[in-house]
């Protein structure tokens, strides 16, 4: 179950947000009374509630926003539990001092918006003994092992547990929360509304994680990155698997450069049988696989791993992705079974994408020219495909028959940066971006003004995710509906002129900013 966080600013607004949740099949709603900035009253909140509630009130040093006195918020509390609310949250400090009543659930429970503790067990009985229904510990991660020995705390409780890591790192134990024994989790309202870091909405956890049919025996997937919040692979991978009826969830995992082995390591005891591998990750976890493709060691990095036992299998389908885009494009262009033999191509960026075009590129008899920013990696990576490294700043001089952008260069929200000058872009020159976020990049938008024929980094994009679908599920990929799914996640709705992702709701609801 979904418990959704409400911390709204005024009466009216809770009220009608509470009733709207309800309407859309949410059944448990937690009142933040913290939020609500007069005095609150009980009777106007609970009286008519639409679907069972947990009542909070947080302290401004549990992440609350609680200003008036301690004594008036114990009354609160007090006061909810008389009028028979299904649940109150208590802090572990003074859920002595609230005595049990009636037919209310006691969550006992502690925050930490600095780090996750070393005495868990600890601290778990001590909150556990102050006549807890359900305990709540919450605590921020900072890195991978955090969130191992808050998994498996979660994993052995006794008693009905919830175990969550805050932040980008965390958000694996939101949502296996079911799946490691919580009676529910918590999810925000919108995404504009977070009442604590990393906490997703609630459609997200109910549409794009099925959460509430997540099972012991549902698959683990995931894409393994650092930062990874913005990345749309979840939502495409996803897609596929329930509409192909597959019981697998693919989750991100934010995963620090310090902990990529940590985590790889932990990846079967989590049950996860396969990983997308993006930035700054895919050169170093080429170490640590067991096996890897030809291609993948050709490349210096890999963009997939598949755990099979005690194997890791290390794969790059970005290499078969950019090929298979060029080899059609320069084809139809060209009318050349063999059309890359002998063009020229310019690669800018030296990273894990741009290593495999690059090399990829050589394969098929091109020469290619690397540059970068960061002069060292150009030059290793011309090296290492026996091309040619020129300076970042000599760039635009060559006459190339293909340009490669493989840098961030023009990413969202970055809209209006192009690596490459429009104005000295040739006609004749084929353009892959490898940017899918926006679509239509700078650079893109440049080479269909100057007449280039350009490739996406959509189309990139879904083909690589194809192929490790495949190597994921041994099932054919529904590409046309991951095109599809991609294209609406990457055009978000513009409200005033301005980009929205918040969740549509009634419009009585105004807005708050809230946030915790």
């Amino acid at each position: 179950m979904i418990c959704v966080s409400v911390g709204r600013t005024r009466h009216k607004y809770t009220i009608a947000e509470h009733r709207y949740l309800a309407e859309q099949g949410v059944q448990l709603v937690e009142l933040r009374l913290d939020f609500i900035g007069r005095s609150v009253n009980l009777s106007r909140l609970l009286d008519e509630r639409p679907c069972p509630v947990v009542v909070t009130c947080r302290r401004r040093e549990d992440g609350g926003r609680w200003q008036r006195s301690e004594e008036e918020r114990l009354m609160l509390l007090r006061g909810a539990i008389a009028m028979g609310v299904e649940y109150v949250d208590l802090e572990g400090d003074i859920a002595a001092s609230i005595p049990r009543y009636g037919q209310t659930k006691r969550i006992v429970s502690h925050h930490d918006f600095v780090q996750t503790p070393d005495n868990l067990e600890e601290l778990h009985q001590h909150l556990a003994a102050q006549e807890a229904d359900i305990v709540k510990i919450a605590t921020m991660a900072n890195t991978v092992d955090d969130v191992l020995r808050m998994m498996e705390l979660a994993r052995n409780a006794k008693l009905p547990t919830i175990a969550i890591c805050m932040g980008d790192i965390g958000t694996p134990t939101r949502i296996l929360a079911g799946r490691l024994g919580a009676p529910f989790t918590y999810a925000t309202y919108s995404a504009d509304r977070r009442l604590a870091p990393g906490q997703l909405n609630w459609r997200e956890m109910k549409e794009t994680y099925r959460y509430d049919s997540i099972t012991p025996e549902t698959q683990l997937f995931g894409v393994v990155a650092d930062p990874v919040a913005h990345s749309h692979s979840p939502v495409i991978h996803n897609a596929a698997l329930a509409h192909q009826e597959i019981d697998a969830r693919y989750l991100p995992f934010r995963v620090p450069a310090e902990d990529l082995e940590t985590f790889i390591e932990a990846c079967p005891q989590l049950g996860v049988r396969g990983l997308s591998v993006t930035i700054p990750h895919k050169e170093a976890a080429l170490d640590l696989m067991t096996r890897a493709e030809a291609a993948a060691t050709g490349i210096g990095a890999i963009n997939t791993i598949v755990f099979d036992g005690e194997e890791r299998l290390g794969y790059n389908t970005d290499y078969r992705a950019a090929m298979e885009c060029l080899l059609e494009a320069m084809r139809a262009a060209e009318g050349d079974e063999q059309p890359l033999t002998g063009k020229s191509a310019l690669v800018l960026g030296a990273g894990g994408a741009a290593r495999a075009v690059a090399w990829g590129l050589r394969q098929k008899g091109a020469k290619v020219l690397v540059t970068s920013r960061t002069a060292e990696r150009a030059r290793q990576l011309a090296s290492d495909i026996d091309g040619t490294a020129i300076p970042w700043e000599d760039r635009h001089g060559p006459r190339v028959d293909l340009l490669v952008n493989a840098t961030p260069v023009g990413m969202h929200p970055d809209l209006d940066s192009t690596p490459f000058r429009g104005d000295l872009l040739n006609p004749d020159c084929v353009v892959f971006e490898t940017i899918y976020n926006p679509e239509r990049t700078l650079l893109i938008k440049d080479a269909r003004a100057a007449g280039c024929q350009t490739i996406t980094g959509v189309e990139m994009f879904v083909r690589q995710a194809a192929y490790q679908y495949r190597l994921f599920t041994d099932r054919q990929p529904p590409i046309e509906l991951m095109r599809e799914v991609l294209k609406t996640a990457t055009n978000p709705v513009r409200l005033g002129g301005q980009i929205s992702h918040a969740e549509p709701g009634p419009a009585e609801f105004g807005h708050s900013g809230a946030s915790e």
